[in-house]
């Protein structure tokens, strides 16, 4: 989403991946290597965030496209500002909600909120985990949600194993972070529905959680969790709703569900459920995000935009907007009627 835009606008680049996750990055060097790119061209650079501090403030480097927190994206934009001014693209959290109105298909619904959602252990930027759902399928909803993630919390593991669905976490710290938000959630109160502990003795697993009916004002409610937790509330107006799924300071996602809606578009990270298309659209223009999926969590598709309003970051992935971000405009005017020689 990053490297080819760049490459193909004409730049070279170096990329550097989360400290928590360096290996996968350097078998992309082997395959760079092996498509042929000529050296230098695509560069691999490892390391923490002294070396991503580097790189923001280098006054060679022309832009910086970032994906990660919030806080450590306010950072690089105050480095690119104190260097040379250069250009930013943001990519940061999220707490993306999922619509699901009294219409919605009930199984698809419930596959999208559990094993959508459970995606990579819920470490996933765009991941809806603030599940709405209207009080006249609440009831069976969450019924059929608290089965589906005990099913899941039967298949963690060694996520090497094709017999496993969902691995740990990405370190310990990340362990304590979710954890930490699990033991404030169950102080303040919080009903945990499912899960809500560590899973086995040795690792850093946390079993699939969902808590029902946090404060509006909670943190687990509002703050990035980024691990296999959600929260969920009622609606009973698609007013309502709609008031609830703008009420945060992100904008990455939405999700909605309908009924007999086979369309998937993108606005910021929403998801919705209904079976009146009109509806549909009707409902995900009013959501402050940049993408949106219909019946389904969205998914960044090459052909498309992708990003996110408000604390969620600025600039777009993808798509010919994604390809902008690595080009400069320029005008040039040229004067025909030049004036004759004596």
């Amino acid at each position: 989403m990053k490297t080819a835009p760049a490459v193909a606008a004409g730049n070279t680049m170096i990329f550097k991946p989360s400290e928590k996750s360096p290996l996968g990055a350097l078998v992309f060097g082997e395959l760079i290597k092996e498509a042929g790119f000529p050296p230098g061209v695509i560069n691999i650079v490892t390391g923490g965030g002294k070396v991503g501090a580097m790189l923001a403030g280098h006054m060679d480097i022309a832009k910086v496209a970032f994906t990660g927190s919030a806080a450590a994206g306010r950072q690089v934009q105050i480095a690119a500002a104190k260097s040379n001014l250069k250009h930013c693209s943001l990519e940061l959290g999220g707490k993306s909600p999922a619509l699901i109105f009294d219409d919605a298909d009930l199984e698809n619904a419930l596959e999208h909120n559990s094993q959508g959602f459970l995606l990579n252990s819920g470490q996933v930027c765009a991941a809806a985990s603030r599940i709405l759902v209207q009080e006249g399928i609440a009831p069976k909803f969450v019924e059929g949600l608290k089965g589906a993630f005990e099913k899941f919390s039967g298949a963690m593991g060694d996520a090497s194993s094709e017999q496993v669905y969902l691995g740990p976490l990405a370190d310990k710290k990340q362990f304590d972070r979710v954890m930490g938000f699990l033991e404030e959630g169950k102080k303040d109160g919080v009903e945990v529905l499912v899960g809500g502990v560590r899973k086995g003795e040795k690792g850093q697993f946390v079993e699939p959680t969902v808590l029902l009916n946090p404060d509006g004002k909670s943190k687990v409610y509002n703050e990035e969790i980024f691990g296999p937790v959600a929260v969920m509330r009622t609606f009973k107006t698609e007013e309502e709703a709609i008031e609830m799924a703008n009420d945060t300071s992100y904008g990455l996602g939405c999700e909605l569900q309908f009924l007999n809606v086979q369309y998937e578009l993108t606005y910021l990270l929403a998801t919705i459920f209904t079976n009146d298309i009109t509806r549909a659209l009707r409902v995900a223009g009013k959501i402050q995000s940049g993408t949106v999926g219909i019946n389904s969590a969205f998914f960044p598709s090459p052909a498309t935009p992708f990003g996110g309003f408000k604390q969620s970051g600025y600039g777009r992935e993808c798509g010919r907007d994604g390809l902008r971000q690595y080009l400069q405009p320029k005008t040039i005017h040229v004067n025909m009627n030049m004036p004759k020689k004596g």
